[in-house]
């Protein structure tokens, strides 16, 4: 890691709250909404609703530029949806990461690591088919997706690659 390298989102002007609260408050609504969502069924529809709204929450104070949060909200929201019918969907959690990328101000460098979430849904199908499977397919769905966010900051805090000087700068 670059010495002296800081998340890009710590040095942005915050109109309310804390850095370290919002980010962590944010980051547990983002998580335990989607959980109460998924846990939802056809006796307890109020999962749905209550799942969905602390999802929105979690992603609206996450520490970032306003345009960026208001912007992942409607597609993570749909893909936690589009969970709800089984494994065959855990490539959508493709979304959310991107989503992930974009508020935490990730640099185009990082969205390399997007290949791990697609090969995770590429491959989990093959073993979990049925919606009794779901359960060990979003575990292991949420660890490449926490693996991924650690390789992108990782990739985040590394120096810019540096560019070879063109010609009309020599001569």
């Amino acid at each position: 890691m670059r010495a002296g390298w800081t998340e890009p989102t710590r040095s942005l002007p915050l109109t309310w709250g804390r850095y370290e609260d919002r980010y962590l408050w944010g980051l547990v609504l983002i998580l335990s909404g989607a959980i109460g969502l998924q846990a939802s069924n056809t006796y307890t529809n109020f999962f749905l609703l209550q799942g969905a709204t602390v999802f929105v929450v979690g992603w609206s104070i996450m520490p970032s530029r306003g345009w960026r949060r208001i912007l992942v909200i409607a597609p993570a929201t749909g893909q936690l949806w589009l969970l709800l019918t089984g494994p065959l969907s855990v490539w959508t959690l493709v979304v959310p990461y991107l989503a992930w990328l974009l508020v935490r101000h990730r640099p185009l460098r990082s969205y390399l690591t997007v290949l791990f979430p697609i090969a995770n849904g590429i491959v989990l199908p093959r073993f979990f088919v049925e919606y009794s499977g779901m359960l060990p397919a979003l575990v292991i769905s949420l660890a490449v997706l926490a693996a991924s966010a650690w390789i992108a900051r990782l990739l985040a805090s590394t120096a810019a690659p540096r560019t070879l000087p063109s010609s009309s700068q020599n001569g």
